[in-house]
């Protein structure tokens, strides 16, 4: 883990004393729109978008998803980063196809030579103008929901203008408390700090539970945004941040109600072939050495997610 510093790469772990040992995620540094309109500097075109992801990553994640649920497939290409994060961050396993590079933060100051910040994934290169367009899955994965309808003829709305209000809720809910918490718990470095950010993980799961018990998704009777954008969370739970992190309560097995949901998610086609668990466990447990010094990365878990969701009542 590191960042860039006025386009150098400096190799520094999170600062967690300034904060009290409280983990703070830095805001995405790039944050351009793709927009099917005229006058628009960045327009969905087939073939002029090129997306670097890691598999392990649940905000890359996100992006594939999309990717795949709404056709995109055919018009936007992808760069996979090993799943080992270590000395200069992200690395490609072969020499990506734009450039040749090596590194992903080498595609940071192919865009911005003297970027400073975090260098993180996913991130959507635009060929045309040689940059890129953003950095932030949140707003990839709307890009990704609208913008491309006309050349894939899918216009499957997982962001429906009747139910954004409720989406952004759950929205505004699931990211600090559950995406973002089980980070908040893992790379405390206060035993006060962790157990804080441990109680508003649970309590939000458990409330995530309750209303599951009687509600199928989210937001009303389809799948919307806020149910992937809480799926990759999820999906890695069992398998990482209840040992890693020491999200440890509960495992999501161990909720009814959200266990059956995120199996019915993984179930959907398509989405399975999106999820990696080698490179999941890999990743975390290999990469985050100031936690796992060993590097030994478990056998472990057995999950069960072919198995029928029970989700169909409701």
């Amino acid at each position: 883990m590191g960042k860039l510093v006025d386009g150098v790469w400096q190799d520094v772990w999170y600062d967690t004393k300034s904060s009290n040992g409280k983990f703070i995620r830095e805001d995405a540094g790039f944050r351009d729109w793709i927009e099917h309109s005229p006058d628009a500097k960045f327009q969905p075109e087939s073939g002029r978008y090129h997306l670097y992801v890691s598999l392990a990553c649940p905000w890359a994640h996100r992006t594939l998803i999309f990717r795949k649920i709404k056709g995109l497939e055919a018009h936007i290409d992808v760069t996979v980063v090993c799943p080992d994060m270590m000395s200069e961050g992200w690395q490609m396993g072969l020499p990506e196809p734009l450039f040749g590079h090596t590194r992903l933060h080498q595609i940071y100051t192919q865009a911005k030579p003297d970027y400073s910040g975090r260098v993180t994934v996913p991130v959507l290169w635009d060929k045309k103008h040689n940059t890129i367009v953003s950095n932030e899955s949140s707003e990839i994965i709307r890009m990704f929901n609208s913008q491309f309808n006309h050349l894939t003829g899918n216009t499957a709305d997982y962001y429906p203008e009747s139910q954004r209000d409720l989406i952004d809720e759950w929205n505004a809910f699931v990211y600090p408390h559950i995406n973002n918490g089980v980070y908040r718990c893992g790379f405390a470095t206060t035993q006060e700090a962790y157990e804080e950010a441990y109680s508003h993980l649970f309590e939000s799961l458990d409330k995530l539970d309750t209303h599951l018990a009687n509600n199928r998704y989210l937001v009303g009777a389809s799948i919307t945004e806020a149910d992937w954008r809480l799926f990759t969370t999820l999906i890695r739970f069992d398998a990482v941040y209840v040992g890693h992190f020491k999200c440890n309560k509960k495992r999501i097995v161990d909720y009814a109600n959200i266990n059956g949901y995120m199996k019915e998610l993984y179930q959907i086609p398509g989405i399975k072939e999106t999820t990696d668990f080698y490179h999941i466990k890999r990743h975390y447990y290999f990469s985050h050495t100031g936690i796992n010094p060993t590097q030994v990365v478990p056998k472990g878990p057995d999950l069960d997610l072919d198995s029928p969701h029970g989700r169909e009542h409701l």
